[in-house]
C-alpha cells in the first residue's frame, strides 16, 4: 500500500472523554500507528486505547482545569492549532467537530478532515448553547460575542481542508450549508463482534449518554414521570443534579457504566429511547448490534441507522405526547432481536476502515496528478 511509505499525521480537538469522536481517532491511530496524534488536551487516565500513542499536545495542557472543562479555553483554540507544525507530513488527517480542522499545511501536504460535524455552539446551536450550558456567569455575559470571532475563524478556516469527510448525510448538509464545501460521506462504526443479540427483555427501557440539555434527558423524564414505566439512564453529566430532581422512583440514574455492564443492559432492556438530535448516533447502533429496538426522533442521524418497524421506531416531535404515543405503538410490534443485529452490522469498523484507506489513497494519488500537472 501506497500509503505506508508516506509521513502522516492526525489532528483532533482534545483527547478528554471518550466518546463516539474518540473512537474514530483511536481507529485512525490503529490505520496509522506511527502517525502522531497533535491535540489540545490529552486526559491519559479517560482514553483507553492510546496508552502507546505519540500524543503532542498544546501550550493547553498545562492551564488549570483544561483536562475537565476545556470549554473553558475556546477561545484559545484557534491558535493552539494553526501553532502546530506540520511541515513534515505528505498527509494530515483531521478528525473535528471544532477546531482541528484549522490547522495550517504546506501547498504539497494533503489535508482530509474527517467532519464529525460544523462547530455547533457557534452555528445552528449557538443560541442554545449560550442559553442552556452550565458556565460561569461572567463567561455566559460575553459568550456571544467570543461565538462572532469563533464563527469568523470558523468559516475562513474551512477553506484550508483539501478534502472533506462527513460522518453522515445530515452533517453533509450541514457542511454545505455553512462551508459550502462538498464532502464524501464515511459512516462511523461499531465493533458488532463486540455485542450479542440477546432474545430475553426484561421490563425497563434504558437511555444513555452524557447528561446535558441537548440531549433532552429531560423529556424523557416527564413522559416517563407520567407513564410510570421503568427507565434506567446510564450516563452523567451537568444536568445531572437537576434531572434527579424532577425524576420520579420509576427512574433510575445509573451515573457512568463500564462497557461490560452497558452491553448487559442493551441486551435485556425492552428498548433504547433516543429522544436528542445527533449527528450520527453511535449508541443506537450498539443497542441494535444487542438486538435492542430504539424508539428515536425523527431527525438527525438516526434516519440513517434506524430502519422504521424492523430496527425500531420514530416519534416526530420532542414533546411528552408523540413520546409517548411511540411507546405505545412500541407495545404493538414484536421486533426481532437477529434481524435487529443485522441492521447494525451494516455499520462494523471493518466497513469503516476499507472506506477510510480507499478514500485517502484515491485523493493521494489524484493530489499528486494535480501537483505535477
Amino acid at each position: 500500500m501506497v500509503l505506508k511509505n508516506l509521513k502522516v499525521a492526525i489532528v483532533c480537538d482534545w483527547l478528554t472523554n471518550f466518546g463516539g469522536a474518540e473512537k474514530v481517532i483511536l481507529a485512525l491511530h490503529q490505520l496509522f500507528p506511527q502517525a502522531p496524534i497533535y491535540t489540545s488536551i490529552y486526559n491519559a487516565a479517560q482514553m483507553p486505547g492510546f496508552e502507546n500513542a505519540d500524543i503532542r499536545t498544546s501550550y493547553l495542557q498545562h492551564f488549570p482545569f483544561a483536562k475537565t472543562r476545556h470549554q473553558l479555553y475556546l477561545n484559545f483554540f484557534p491558535h493552539v492549532f494553526e501553532k502546530f507544525d506540520f511541515s513534515g507530513f505528505d498527509i494530515v488527517i483531521s478528525s473535528s467537530h471544532s477546531c482541528a480542522k484549522g490547522i495550517i499545511t504546506k501547498p504539497e501536504t494533503l489535508h482530509i478532515c474527517y467532519c464529525h460535524s460544523p462547530m455547533r455552539y457557534a452555528w445552528d446551536d449557538n443560541h442554545r448553547y449560550i442559553k442552556e450550558y452550565v458556565m460561569f456567569p461572567i463567561l455566559k455575559r460575553f459568550a456571544s460575542f467570543f461565538m462572532h470571532r469563533i464563527r469568523l475563524w470558523d468559516r475562513l478556516s474551512a477553506d484550508r481542508v483539501d478534502y472533506f469527510i462527513a460522518n453522515s448525510h445530515h452533517v453533509q448538509q450541514r457542511i454545505n450549508k455553512y462551508y459550502r464545501r462538498p464532502s464524501t460521506v464515511i459512516y462511523p462504526f461499531i465493533d458488532s463482534a463486540a455485542f450479542e443479540a440477546g432474545a430475553k427483555r426484561e421490563k425497563f427501557f434504558l437511555a444513555v449518554g452524557r447528561l446535558t440539555p441537548y440531549k433532552r434527558f429531560d423529556l424523557l423524564i416527564e413522559t416517563f414521570n407520567e407513564l410510570g414505566l421503568p427507565l434506567k439512564i446510564a450516563g452523567a453529566g451537568v444536568a445531572e443534579k437537576n434531572l434527579r430532581k424532577i425524576a420520579k422512583s420509576n427512574i433510575e440514574f445509573l451515573g457512568y457504566v463500564p462497557d461490560d455492564k452497558l452491553k448487559e443492559l442493551y441486551g435485556t432492556a425492552q428498548a433504547l429511547v433516543f429522544p436528542q438530535v445527533e449527528d450520527f448516533g453511535i449508541t443506537p447502533l450498539e443497542a441494535m448490534a444487542s438486538g435492542c429496538p430504539v424508539i428515536a426522533y425523527r431527525k438527525g442521524g438516526a434516519l440513517e441507522t434506524i430502519v422504521e418497524g424492523k430496527s425500531g421506531i420514530f416519534f416526530d416531535e420532542q414533546t411528552v405526547d408523540s413520546l409517548r404515543h411511540a411507546i405505545y405503538k412500541f407495545h404493538k410490534i414484536s421486533f426481532k432481536p437477529q434481524l435487529i443485529r443485522q441492521q447494525a452490522e451494516n455499520f462494523d469498523k471493518s466497513i469503516f476502515n476499507e472506506r477510510m484507506l480507499e478514500f485517502i489513497e484515491q485523493k493521494w494519488h489524484h493530489w499528486q496528478q494535480e501537483l505535477n500537472a
